[in-house]
């Protein structure tokens, strides 16, 4: 699990709240995340899994080369990558952990003369504290990117922004607050609480930025997603407002999956803190604080290496359904309905086509409305079929019914 608690085991002379959560049923809890962070990085690169295609004198030709992906899905891509990093970040220290005791014990050795168990215990801190540091900044990046594309323009020169965003803010944040951790030196770390919180705070600032700033970006978007669909036809069909909800709905997934993972991490740390302001850890008025302490310890082991696959299953659905060449990996191809309506108004009653007119696509900065809503809504099944659902019927309206054939001569 990602916790700033990691760095501070570095210290010999760590504080009582940390050994406290550390030293309770270590190898279980490493155990632990090991076990899920391994199910998460194996079912998050199921995921992944190209599906197989027949191949022969018969098979279909490759299809061309796909556009260059919006920045949307650049983002989730980064995200995704920044996840998996951090997780093989936690079953790398789960592992030595489990795998060299005698190396971990070394540790908590004061004038110990092996540069080895610091070099892992700092590396791995770090390590696991930057990537997903750099996780939460691209998933506010996302929320703004959102945002953006609805309400002004969000194109392929904002992702350089992106970058110099999450991974400078995330890497900032880092040295900053490992420095002033281990000041002035990892072996003679200070003890005292004000000494640890640059580094606490350096860590959940970007996860409490996600909590509170993505709901308020992405409440807004949903708000202008309406207008958007409302104003792209002059009225706002069932149609819409399905398309509507379902943007809410994804928006609503993947929130509740960062929440999830990444809220026994909050109420765990409000827990310790409270146990180092306390003169008597171990006292017996505080056992349901300390109980609590761990039970959420183990929660956020399960969860934290799981947010990878949780949030693939809110942003695309199970895709890794199986590997044969009978079940195709779900490739998103979206219908423009705005191109569909403006051919359709093109055509005369006679059936010439005239030039479309103009103003019949809603502009919003650089896109038009639909390419707007497939950045939203990409990667959704329902949405897809929905769009052509639509334009099918709507070009069946236009066009009016086909008469029978009549039988006689």
């Amino acid at each position: 699990m990602a916790s700033p608690r990691l760095g501070t085991y570095c210290c010999p002379t760590r504080d009582a709240a940390t050994q406290l959560v550390l030293s309770f049923q270590p190898r279980a809890f490493h155990a632990l995340c090991l076990g899920s962070g391994a199910c998460s990085v194996a079912l998050g690169l199921l995921q992944l899994l190209p599906r197989r295609r027949p191949a022969g004198p018969g098979s279909p030709a490759a299809p061309p080369a796909p556009p260059r992906a919006p920045a949307s899905v650049r983002i989730l891509r980064a995200a995704a990558a920044c996840d998996l990093l951090g997780c093989l970040g936690i079953l790398f220290r789960s592992a030595v952990w489990l795998g060299f005791p005698d190396l971990v014990e070394n540790i908590s050795s004061v004038n110990g003369t092996d540069v080895w168990p610091t070099v892992y215990c700092v590396g791995s801190a770090m390590w696991i504290e930057l990537l997903y540091s750099a996780c939460f900044w691209w998933l506010f990046c996302y929320a703004v990117d959102a945002y953006l594309v609805v309400r002004r323009s969000a194109g392929q020169s904002t992702i350089v922004l992106y970058h110099i965003m999450a991974w400078g803010l995330a890497t900032l944040l880092c040295v900053e607050g490992v420095i002033m951790l281990y000041y002035p030196s990892v072996s003679r770390c200070e003890r005292d609480l004000e000494h640890a919180i640059p580094h606490y705070v350096t860590t959940y600032l970007p996860l409490l930025l996600v909590l509170v700033a993505n709901p308020v970006l992405f409440q807004k978007t949903v708000t202008a997603v309406a207008s958007l669909l409302k104003g792209r036809q002059g009225i706002y069909t069932e149609n819409e407002r399905r398309m509507g909800a379902t943007i809410k709905i994804r928006f609503f997934k993947i929130m509740l999956v960062f929440i999830i993972c990444w809220l026994p991490n909050i109420i765990n740390e409000s827990l310790l803190f409270y146990l180092e302001l306390q003169p008597d850890v171990s006292g017996s008025s505080l056992k349901p604080v300390r109980n609590a302490a761990r039970t959420t310890w183990f929660i956020m082991g399960i969860l934290n290496p799981a947010q990878g696959f949780l949030l693939s299953l809110a942003f695309y659905g199970w895709t890794g359904c199986s590997l044969d060449s009978q079940c195709p990996r779900k490739e998103i191809q979206w219908e423009s309905v705005t191109t569909s309506a403006a051919e359709r108004n093109s055509l005369s009653p006679e059936g010439s086509r005239k030039c479309p007119p103009s103003g019949k696509v809603a502009r919003v900065g650089g896109h038009n409305s639909d390419e707007a809503l497939s950045m939203l809504s990409e990667g959704s099944d329902a949405s897809t079929i929905e769009i052509h659902v639509t334009s099918e019927s709507r070009d069946r309206n236009e066009v009016g019914p086909v008469p029978e054939p009549r039988g006689d001569l």
